[in-house]
């Protein structure tokens, strides 16, 4: 206990050393400060022009990128929104409607021999053509309702046939549903099969090029994280 209180005494001297140094320092600095005067307050003049200069400079730059973020974010609302009143139309169609409009889709980015199934069991294959580079092309359609989502158990049925049977070079599975689910897309990935969700199907809707549209493969809207392949 004698200790601890030696301790404690020794803490309080420290503090008030401490205190009484501190004044000390102070009164001598404001004393040499006064009669140094002349010299010191261009300086302080100058220390306080930069730091309203910088502080100006670290609000306007603050305020710009708030801008910039409010703009994107409106601009990335305003694209959803287009996409979606795009994809009005589209939802109207029938399951036929909608493989025949894919095809013009194909033909107006360049697509040749552009030939639409539609029948049932067709493998798999709703429309097939060759893209400008002479790759085939198959194209695999699902009209799903906005709100579904295409199952590992459709991509596993086109995987099965969209090379094997059909010979596709470039193997492209597009819905209007909102998303692939985590096993469907990750099985797209692996099996190098393009996945268009809703959002992507959108962009194409709205004047995207196909090609432009192959290398996303799944990303964007609908599905948000890639799956591991």
């Amino acid at each position: 206990m004698a200790a601890r209180r030696r301790r404690r005494r020794l803490k309080r001297q420290t503090r008030k050393q401490l205190r009484v140094w501190g004044a000390v320092a102070a009164v001598i600095a404001v004393v040499w400060v006064a009669g140094n005067w002349s010299r010191v307050w261009p300086v302080l003049m100058t220390v306080f022009a930069a730091a309203v200069v910088g502080g100006a400079g670290w609000a306007l730059l603050r305020a710009h990128r708030l801008a910039v973020g409010q703009d994107l974010a409106w601009r990335a609302q305003e694209e959803a929104r287009a996409r979606e009143l795009s994809m009005a139309q589209v939802d109207a169609l029938s399951w036929q409607e909608f493989e025949t409009y894919v095809a013009e889709l194909c033909r107006r980015d360049g697509c040749t021999k552009v030939v639409v199934s539609g029948k049932s069991g067709d493998l798999g294959a709703d429309v097939v053509g060759y893209l400008a580079d002479g790759r085939k092309l198959v194209v695999q359609c699902k009209k799903y309702a906005a709100h579904r989502s295409v199952s590992s158990q459709d991509m596993q049925k086109f995987v099965g046939t969209a090379r094997l049977e059909h010979g596709a070079d470039v193997a492209l599975f597009v819905t209007t549903g909102r998303a692939f689910t985590r096993d469907a897309l990750g099985l797209a990935l692996r099996q190098d099969i393009v996945a268009l969700h809703r959002d992507l199907l959108g962009a194409w809707v709205k004047g995207a090029h196909l090609e432009s549209l192959i290398p996303l493969n799944g990303s964007g809207g609908g599905t948000r994280r890639r799956p591991s392949a």
